[in-house]
């Protein structure tokens, strides 16, 4: 099974996209991030939902956790109102690595090693030609475990068995 059989249909957002607007569609679609596209439609980076949920998290609470006991309910509820008008550049970690890419022919161990190489359970599978890099698609993790584990009989119909 190569990469692009593997790939399936998954949310973007742009750099430029409204950090509010991404942050709904992770907790509508319960993803657990968003695969973010540059200005070219490249892939950029991937905003994990737990980066996404330190945007609005005070500093003084993510220093010391226990902090967060003294904020009252009435303001917690309103902490994601930090993060309108900020883009979803902005809500990304300073230093993280762009996704890993993967090419359309390769394998599905090829692309088990790239995951587990940069620890990302998504990676994307792009064509690099001269004009850039056109994305595909993605791989989610979990759809590859379940092909691997499909393939290999060891995929149980009934949860827990």
């Amino acid at each position: 099974m190569r990469a692009r059989d593997l790939a399936v249909e998954y949310e973007s957002v742009s750099v430029d996209s409204d950090a509010l607007d991404a942050a709904r569609l992770m907790a509508e679609d319960k993803l657990p991030g968003l695969l973010v596209l540059g200005e070219g439609g490249e892939p950029k980076a991937i905003l994990p939902a737990s980066q996404m949920i330190k945007v609005p998290v005070p500093v003084y609470v993510i220093e010391n956790p226990t902090l967060g006991a003294v904020v009252d309910e009435q303001h917690a509820d309103r902490l994601c109102q930090a993060l309108a008008g900020r883009r979803v550049v902005n809500c990304l970690s300073k230093t993280a690595a762009p996704p890993p890419i993967a090419d359309p022919d390769d394998t599905a161990l090829e692309v088990a090693a790239l995951m587990a190489q940069v620890r990302s359970p998504l990676p994307s599978v792009a064509e690099k030609t001269k004009d850039g890099t056109h994305l595909l698609s993605v791989i989610a993790a979990s759809h590859l475990l379940h092909e691997l584990l499909g393939k290999a009989g060891t995929l149980s119909s009934t949860p827990g068995a």
